[in-house]
């Protein structure tokens, strides 16, 4: 069996024009949105192997959140800074796990999270979307449909 779990950033700060994209970090909503849906996630006794996150400080910040809940220290990844979907997906088979989270931006995010779903037509900041699928072989899960699947925002 492999779980993916997509986890889009949580709300960042746009308030310094002179921050580098990569350096913004989480604004209020943000910092209350990415603790409280870590929490939901636990509570539903998911067993995840790993996170792996992108560099850029709102998504760190977002997993660090995650990682706290699920008791797993993200793993950052410079190549899930503004990766598409492709490579979000990549990113997970090559983990080595079969349960992972990938916490990233749009729009590789939708994109992924709007493949796998047939249905998921934007992922909102903080949104996280689980997928499930009855296979042991990440190379097939694009291919086919996720046995179940599910889908929360913070809102």
């Amino acid at each position: 069996m492999k779980t993916l779990v997509l986890v889009r950033h949580a709300k960042s700060d746009w308030g310094d024009p002179r921050l580098d994209d990569h350096d913004r970090p989480l604004n209020a909503r943000g910092e209350r949105d990415a603790p409280r849906m870590a929490r939901q996630l636990a509570d539903t006794g998911i067993g995840l192997e790993m996170i792996l996150s992108s560099t850029a400080l709102r998504a760190r910040t977002t997993a660090a959140a995650f990682g706290e809940a699920l008791g797993i220290e993200p793993v950052l990844r410079e190549d899930l800074y503004g990766a598409p979907a492709t490579m979000l997906l990549r990113a997970a088979a090559e983990s080595g796990a079969d349960a992972v989270m990938v916490v990233a931006h749009d729009p590789g995010m939708s994109v992924l999270a709007g493949a796998l779903s047939g249905q998921i037509e934007h992922m909102p900041t903080c949104a996280v979307a689980v997928f499930h699928w009855d296979e042991d072989d990440w190379s097939v899960v694009d291919a086919i449909e996720p046995s179940a699947w599910s889908f929360d925002t913070p809102r």
